[in-house]
């Protein structure tokens, strides 16, 4: 007997399906582009249960008849490739026909239709994968797709499926995403009888762009005029650096209508904010890119985010140059100071420096405790041969020695066991150089602060953290994905002493911050701190997730921007080593390291 043998059709489908459906999300996504390439210019998305119970397209594109609706259905038919030549130049969402029979292969799916010029419209059942029913409908013209119970005669898929709140922000992520890309098109979502938005068609980019992302990126928009080269344009907007976050979730590029992903894209837009992002911050922009077809493939992902430019270094080098003269338009100097701060002008005609993200407000001088000032104060050689005479020698268990005209300061802490240091310096604003006993000791003010904000947050947690109102509550829009990391943690946030509440849509207010952190800009902090937790939405944690990971993440954005410096070393080390584990960061990284005198000889030797 033969051993292999042909799949039988159903069960060809449902394995596509695992290349095509991941989760909810997928199969909007490809239901909406097939409504895209209908010439559809209304577009209704709703979901129940985060798509797992109901998932509704409608649309009024052109609609299908009888026996289109019916080959639909048929796995590699589609209208929109007729030829091996049409490949190298595709125009459409969608191509390779294998969504819709791989979807209705894992779900009960419903699909009703209409051309415009029909009477009556077609009506057909599926029940995983086998058509059950097949009759006339009436309905407005256009087509609708229904999907039930998703991945129901698969249970290992579904038992895959994340929490109901992450499923929909995905999915409302993924609408946004084609609201973003074709502006001409209404979208409309519901979910669970809600309706979450319904962005009218519009011509301004900038509307949409307002009425997906929220007012705070509208207002701040940098328009990026339309520039050519190569026979390719882009267009779109950019966000000042003071919005940069981690990872890439606020960039959003559309490759003729296509929403991809591309490094080489990305990586142009840090280049043009070079000198004005902090390290490992990326930029926030929506970019429309047009070309011809023919100079890019997008047959190379099966989701089709990513595709293959025939001409890379082109497209960075377009890209590259058109937003660095969307930031030259704003800036006081001219784009040559790449490699140096931006200077952006201000109304009156002075100017700034751009404003870092989380930077720290300069610090005042810090005086050493009031129980330490005698041992501070310089002594005369007289009162130091007097003191030497009435009374015993006695260590102080902390010392801190420093060089500040040539005279040296003690700080006393009642510490046992602390080592004594000579503060040497700064290094390059980033390390602050010791001398210890047996050789340089290095100081991580980063790692060191993330212990000190750490070990406060545990310390308080029990009693509540202390916590400052604000004196006008913060506002922030958020992105659906983003929102939904809020509210899985908000357990978390409150015993940060960070209050806050849904404010209607993707918004949330700020009403306090931990007092540890009076001195951040909330709106700043608040997505900062997301992007640390994003990875924690649908895990194995989830909502139970440990304050102390929570607070070990909170900690580590609060040092984001620690500046070394001179001043303040001394109660800074103090603080420090107050700390049940003075040595070492939360996630482990040493906040003190030392090169013994025995390894730099060696390092000349």
């Amino acid at each position: 007997m033969p051993k292999i043998a042909i799949l039988p059709d159903v069960l060809a489908s449902q394995v596509a399906a695992g290349e095509v459906v991941e989760r909810p999300a997928s199969v909007v996504k490809e239901m909406v582009e097939n409504s895209i390439d209908a010439g559809a210019k209304s577009i209704e998305v709703e979901i129940q249960k985060g798509g797992a119970s109901l998932i509704k397209i409608t649309d009024d594109g052109s609609g299908m008849g009888r026996e289109d609706a019916l080959m639909c259905l048929e796995r590699h038919a589609t209208s929109k490739l007729k030829n091996a030549k049409q490949l190298s130049a595709i125009t459409t969402m969608g191509f390779r026909g294998e969504a819709v029979p791989s979807i209705a292969s894992v779900s009960k799916f419903r699909l009703a239709t209409r051309e415009h010029d029909a009477v009556e419209g077609t009506e057909i059942i599926v029940d995983g994968g086998i058509v059950q029913d097949v009759k006339v409908a009436g309905l407005q013209p256009g087509t609708i797709f229904e999907i039930r119970q998703l991945f129901f005669n698969i249970p290992a898929r579904r038992k895959f499926m994340r929490a109901e709140s992450t499923e929909s922000a995905h999915v409302e992520h993924q609408v946004k995403l084609h609201a973003l890309a074709w502006p001409n098109v209404r979208f409309t979502m519901r979910k669970d009888g809600r309706t979450i938005f319904d962005l009218p068609a519009t011509t301004d980019k900038r509307m949409r762009i307002s009425g997906v992302s929220g007012s705070d990126a509208g207002r701040a928009l940098i328009e990026v005029p339309p520039c050519e080269e190569s026979g390719m344009e882009v267009h779109g907007y950019i966000l000042p650096a003071e919005f940069a976050r981690k990872g890439r979730r606020q960039q959003f590029v559309f490759l003729n209508g296509r929403p991809i992903e591309d490094p080489a894209i990305s990586r142009a837009l840090k280049d043009a904010f070079k000198g004005a992002l902090a390290d490992g911050l990326n930029p926030s922009a929506w970019l429309w890119i047009e070309m011809d077809p023919k100079l890019v493939d997008v047959n190379v992902h099966p989701a089709k985010k990513e595709v293959r430019f025939h001409k890379p270094f082109e497209v960075r080098h377009l890209v590259l140059t058109a937003v660095e003269a969307a930031l030259g338009a704003k800036s006081e100097t001219a784009s040559s100071l790449r490699g140096e701060p931006k200077i952006i002008s201000r109304k009156d005609g002075s100017s700034s420096p751009v404003r870092q993200p989380f930077e720290n407000k300069s610090e005042p001088e810090v005086h050493p405790p009031a129980h330490s000032r005698e041992a501070v104060s310089a002594p005369t050689s007289s009162q130091s041969e007097k003191n030497a005479s009435t009374e015993p020698e006695v260590k102080p268990s902390f010392a801190v020695k420093t060089t500040v005209e040539q005279k040296e300061l003690e700080v006393e802490a009642n510490v046992k066991d602390t080592p004594q240091f000579l503060i040497l310096g700064v290094l390059h604003d980033r390390y602050i150089l010791l001398q210890g006993d047996d050789g340089l000791v290095v100081m991580d003010p980063k790692a060191a602060r993330e212990r000190l904000v750490y070990e406060s947050l545990l310390d308080d947690g029990s009693a509540g953290v202390e916590s400052q109102g604000l004196l006008v509550p913060e506002l922030v829009d958020l992105d659906p994905r983003d929102f939904d990391v809020v509210m899985t943690n908000l357990e978390n946030f409150t015993e940060a002493g960070i209050s806050l509440e849904p404010f209607g849509g993707g918004t949330i207010q700020v009403r306090s911050m931990p007092a540890v952190l009076a001195d951040k800009d909330p709106r700043a902090f608040i997505t900062a701190l997301i992007d640390e937790l994003v990875d924690t939405v649908g895990g194995k944690r989830g909502k139970s997730m440990a304050f102390e990971v929570f607070a070990e993440k909170l900690a580590k954005r609060a040092a984001w921007n620690e500046v070394a410096k001179r001043n303040g070393v001394e109660p800074f080390l103090e603080a420090l080593f107050s700390c049940d584990l003075p040595y070492c960061a939360p996630d482990g990284r040493p906040t003190l390291i030392q090169l013994s005198l025995k390894e730099l000889e060696r390092k000349f030797s």
